[in-house]
């Protein structure tokens, strides 16, 4: 009785791993071809002027609510701090010298190259591609430079909030702590994203077309990752295999 339990939860755990290989490359996948599809909708529509009318009524709003609650501002500049380049600069190179520390070390190459290639695309393609003004600096809370389409704070930090959230979240066995921390990158990268309306220095589709590049890029380099470090796996047995 005891080995045949024994035998069902090993073949149980098996399944697992069989039925988690297959889904997360499809979710990723899924989920690059989503998010890529949304920002070509948004880079269509902001191109074509569609989306003036929407952006102005939500940067006018944003104004109002700014200048009734001053409070609203400082607390807006503080959660855009979270996605601006030093803070996630910081949170980057941190990560990359703990997973290196931990032998880790075609996972701190991932990061960094995802990262690094991330703000290329973004900051020297991109933005100067679709060459998009900022909103005027009436209805701003303070002067920004460059570009507005995407946002770089939205699209960066979805690449940077949700790869580290990822990854911390493969580390854990139990799905509610899973859950928990892709939630909380989540709510970090919307934060950010939303204090750069709330602030005026972007339009809104901007922000929405950043996250849907972010989550894009994001998914996508995690799926090279899955599939880099699972062959790694596999030679790694086969050599192990071999010694034997």
């Amino acid at each position: 009785m005891l080995l045949h339990r024994a035998f069902a939860a090993r073949l149980g755990a098996r399944r697992f791993d069989v039925l988690r290989t297959l889904v997360v490359p499809l979710v990723a996948g899924l989920g690059v071809v989503l998010s890529l599809l949304l920002f070509s909708l948004l880079a269509s529509e902001v191109l074509e002027g569609d989306t003036h009318s929407l952006d102005m009524q939500l940067l006018e709003a944003a104004e109002r609510f700014r200048t009734a609650h001053p409070r609203f501002g400082v607390v807006m500049r503080d959660l855009s701090g979270l996605g601006s380049a030093v803070v996630l600069s910081f949170l980057v190179v941190a990560t990359v010298i703990y997973l290196a520390l931990l032998s880790a070390r075609t996972s701190a190459v991932l990061v960094a190259a995802s990262t690094a290639a991330g703000a290329v695309l973004i900051h020297l393609l991109l933005k100067p591609a679709f060459g998009r003004l900022r909103p005027d600096l009436a209805f701003a809370d303070h002067a920004a430079w460059g570009m507005s389409f995407p946002s770089g704070h939205a699209s960066m930090s979805a690449i940077v909030f949700l790869t580290l959230g990822a990854l911390l979240a493969n580390t854990r066995s139990r799905w509610v702590e899973r859950v928990f921390i892709l939630a909380m990158a989540a709510v970090a990268t919307f934060l950010v994203g939303v204090s750069r309306v709330a602030l005026g220095v972007h339009w809104g589709t901007d922000v929405l077309a950043g996250w849907a590049l972010g989550a894009a890029w994001a998914a996508g380099w995690l799926l090279v990752a899955h599939r880099v470090l699972r062959a790694e796996r596999t030679d790694r047995a086969a050599s192990g295999g071999r010694r034997r």
